[in-house]
Parts: C-alpha cells; sequence; structure tokens
C-alpha cells in the first residue's frame, strides 16, 4: 500500500516538515511513503471560468501540474495532509491547489474522479495554544477529501509549536496517532 504525505506549507525545512518526516518514518514500517510539498510546484490561481463544471477538466496554461499532484493521489491508497496555520486556516498555496481541484469536485457533472477507496488524514498545527484554529484548519482539509471522495480517517491538531525545535516534545503524540493510520 501507498501513502502520500504532502507537506502544506511553503516552508520545506519547518516544523511542518518535522512532523512530516516522523510521519514518514513511522508510516514507512508499513507501506511505501512518498512526500511532496506543495511550494515544489508553481501554479495559477484559480480564475473562476467555471468551464470545468462542464467539461471536467481545467483550461488554465499549467494544468498539467495540479494533474501531476492529482496523479500522485491517484497512486496512493492513504493521503495525509500537514498544514500549518496561516492566519487560521491553511496556507494560500495549499488553499490555491484546492481551488484547482475544481475539475475533480463532485457537486457537478461532469467531473473527472480519483480511484475510490482512498484514506484521508490531517494534521493541523498553530503556534497559539488555542485548538479552535487547528479544528479549522482540519475541517477545510476534511471538506477538500470529501469533494474528492477521500474517507476521512482522522486527524490531529498540535498547538503551540512555531519553530521545529516545538515538534520533539510533541513527537510520541504524532507517534500514537501513526499507529492508527
Amino acid at each position: 500500500m501507498k501513502a502520500l504525505l504532502i507537506n502544506c506549507s511553503p516552508v520545506r525545512t519547518g516544523a511542518t516538515a518535522e512532523i512530516m518526516k516522523i510521519v514518514a518514518e513511522q508510516l514507512s514500517v508499513r507501506y511505501t511513503v512518498k512526500s511532496i510539498c506543495i511550494d515544489d510546484y508553481t501554479f495559477a490561481f484559480c480564475k473562476g471560468c467555471r468551464t470545468c463544471h462542464n467539461t471536467a477538466k481545467c483550461i488554465m496554461h499549467d494544468a498539467t501540474v495540479i494533474q501531476n499532484i492529482i496523479d500522485e493521489f491517484d497512486n496512493a491508497d492513504i493521503i495525509i495532509s500537514v498544514s500549518p496555520s496561516y492566519w487560521a486556516d491553511v496556507p494560500g498555496q495549499f488553499k490555491a491547489f484546492i481551488d484547482r481541484c475544481t475539475p475533480w469536485c463532485n457537486t457537478h457533472e461532469p467531473h473527472s474522479t480519483i480511484k475510490l477507496g482512498k484514506k484521508g488524514y490531517a494534521i493541523a498545527l498553530r503556534t497559539g495554544p488555542s485548538m479552535p484554529e487547528c479544528e479549522r484548519i482540519i475541517s477545510s482539509i476534511e471538506h477538500f477529501y470529501g469533494h474528492l471522495e477521500i474517507e476521512c480517517m482522522g486527524h490531529l491538531g498540535l498547538t503551540s509549536i512555531e519553530y521545529k525545535e516545538d515538534v520533539e516534545p510533541r513527537k510520541q503524540e504524532i507517534i500514537e496517532f501513526c499507529s492508527n493510520i
């Protein structure tokens, strides 16, 4: 089985990346793991033309970039999105990706699809101590999963994490979460 880890942060070496390392270590015992960072891809914002609502295809010049990421989703059995808080929600780069996935959204016909039976997990982190902000991020990711027909299986919210050094004291909590994946 294959697991896809998505670093939803534009920062490739921060706390989100540290969490990704722990998750990858834990899952590699049971799964073939692939990690990607949303910042490794360059694509424009959705223009809201709604052409994809009629064609199930994006007409923007960089549609193949989004297709490449979706192919990673399609090749995975399990998808884990790890997102920091940017103003109480997912980072703009990841939100832009979600918007560009409208051709795969199950709220209109026709729509493109990925293989059924995928399981999705979300991990949210934030610098402050309040969990509701993590819950909002998790809700955004799970909403996205729902429109791709990825079954939401679990989530983890981590508060008070600003720097990668803040991850180490929470390592056991992350390991325990991974044991249920």
